[in-house]
């Protein structure tokens, strides 16, 4: 369901419970009703992004620790890992993925590119983009299954988090929607840069933080790792913004799914 236009009015500034109903009414398929949509909402809904994350990681990597707990193997784990996230979020990020790579493997001028990603079918440049990511993020997962069923949990966890705090960068100030309407009208260009840099650099110590109860090896790699995947996405941020002239809600899902295969394949190659 395509979200309203957004105001020019300036709205007065959202609680934290109404950031976190509209991160998790937006970026989840949790039942929490989203009761303000303006950009005041938006910009505390998107700092509170990687709290989304912070449920969805712990969730995907549950699943693939009990399949790994039952005898599954490290694939079956990783599988299982993989698509806890497309199931809370009904294949939204992975969408916006598919759909981003079209409109940028178009070759057409920005209207014509963002007018291909809205259609409903999905080209060979989405379905590429798509069979590549997910092979890259289960074979990640593996490795790190293979080494124990809490090194693939932490992977996704980190990997979770990395995802979201891309968003959180994409809405900094300075970076436009791409439309008038939709998602990215309303969050784009919303978050002060200074609070979208806390927002990041609180995942980094988070990763870090959770990698050390490994060793310190461990968790100066998953901080590497988070840093890496926040770099990858807005390359692609930066991509976009040149390309299509901004962001849009199909962006966010691109730039989610960026940071997380980036991130996850930093963790498998340390």
């Amino acid at each position: 369901m395509e979200p309203p236009a957004a105001t020019a009015d300036v709205p007065p500034r959202a609680t934290a419970a109404e950031g976190l109903r509209f991160a998790f009414g937006t970026l989840t398929v949790l039942p929490v009703r989203v009761e303000r949509w303006d950009r005041g909402a938006g910009t505390a809904g998107m700092l509170c992004a990687p709290v989304a994350g912070a449920v969805v990681g712990p969730a995907a990597g549950a699943l693939g620790a009990v399949v790994a707990w039952l005898g599954g193997g490290p694939l079956l784990a990783a599988v299982a890992t993989v698509a806890v996230p497309a199931a809370l979020t009904r294949g939204l990020h992975l969408d916006g993925l598919a759909d981003t790579a079209d409109g940028l493997g178009s070759g057409k001028p920005a209207e014509d590119a963002l007018r291909v990603m809205k259609q409903s079918d999905i080209g060979p440049f989405g379905v590429l983009t798509l069979v590549l990511a997910l092979l890259a993020q289960v074979a990640a997962l593996t490795d790190g299954y293979a080494r124990g069923w809490t090194h693939g949990a932490a992977a996704a966890v980190v990997a979770a988090l990395t995802g979201r705090a891309a968003m959180t960068l994409a809405c900094r100030r300075g970076v436009p929607p791409a439309r008038r309407d939709g998602l990215g009208a309303v969050v784009a260009d919303a978050v002060p840069r200074g609070a979208a840099a806390v927002v990041a650099a609180l995942v980094v110590v988070a990763a870090g933080a959770l990698g050390a109860a490994f060793s310190p090896g461990a968790g100066v790699h998953q901080a590497v790792a988070v840093l890496l995947g926040l770099t990858a996405a807005q390359l692609l941020c930066r991509r976009c913004v040149s390309r299509l002239g901004g962001v849009t809600g199909d962006v966010f899902g691109a730039l989610c799914e960026t940071a997380v295969t980036a991130a996850l394949l930093a963790l498998a190659l340390g």
